[in-house]
C-alpha cells in the first residue's frame, strides 16, 4: 500500500503564503542547501505528485520554462502528477491528469504498488484529504519567522491526533517536521 504525504512550508505562526495569493517570499528564509536536498530526495521518493487547482496553476506557470533549480525542475516537469479539480477539464502542464474526484481516485491509487504519493502545497486539497483520513504523513517546514497575518496551512477541522517521527533542523534555521497522522 502506498502513503500519501503532504508537504508545506510555513511560518513559525503557522502561514503556508502571506495575505496575497502566492505571497511566498518567507520561503526564502527556509531555502538553502540542506532543504535543496531534501527538495531533490522528495523526488526520489515520489512517482506521482498532486496539486490542488491553485497551487497547479503556479507550478504549471513556473516549472517548465524556470532557469532555476535545474534539477528540481527536471523531476517536476518529468513526474506524473494530478490536479485536484472540479472545473478544469483538461491539465496543460506535461504528465499532468485531471482528478475530478480526487478523494475516490486516490484512495483507489494507494491501494496500488507504487512509491509515495505526495500533496505539494495546496492546503485545502491536504485538509480535504485529512478529513477523509486519506493522508499518512505531514511534513512541514517551519521557516524562521512570524508573519503576524496570512493564509493558515491548517484548516478548522476535527482533532487530529499525530506521533513525531522526525524533527530535523537546517541549515538556514528552519525545521522539517514529520509526523504520522493517527487512526484513532
Amino acid at each position: 500500500m502506498r502513503k500519501l504525504v503532504g508537504w508545506n512550508l510555513m511560518s513559525l505562526d503557522g502561514y503556508f503564503e502571506g495575505d496575497t495569493p502566492w505571497d511566498l517570499a518567507f520561503h526564502l528564509l527556509a531555502w538553502g542547501a540542506d532543504l535543496r536536498s531534501y527538495a531533490l530526495s522528495l523526488g526520489e521518493e515520489t512517482d506521482f505528485i498532486v496539486f490542488g487547482r491553485k497551487t497547479y496553476e503556479g507550478m504549471a506557470a513556473h516549472w517548465p520554462d524556470t532557469t532555476e533549480e535545474l534539477d528540481i525542475k527536471a523531476y517536476m516537469n518529468a513526474k506524473p502528477k494530478g490536479v485536484a479539480s472540479r472545473t478544469l477539464h483538461e491539465a496543460t502542464w506535461n504528465n499532468t491528469r485531471v482528478l475530478a474526484d480526487a478523494v475516490s481516485e486516490l484512495r483507489a491509487m494507494k491501494v496500488q504498488c507504487g512509491k509515495t504519493i505526495f500533496v505539494f502545497g495546496s492546503a485545502e486539497l491536504q485538509h480535504m484529504l485529512l478529513e477523509a483520513e486519506l493522508v499518512d504523513e505531514i511534513r512541514v517546514c517551519v521557516a524562521p519567522v512570524l508573519l503576524g497575518t496570512g493564509s493558515p496551512l491548517f484548516k478548522h477541522g476535527p482533532e487530529k491526533r499525530l506521533t513525531l517521527l522526525e524533527a530535523r533542523p537546517v541549515d538556514t534555521g528552519a525545521v522539517i517536521l514529520r509526523y504520522a497522522v493517527r487512526s484513532d
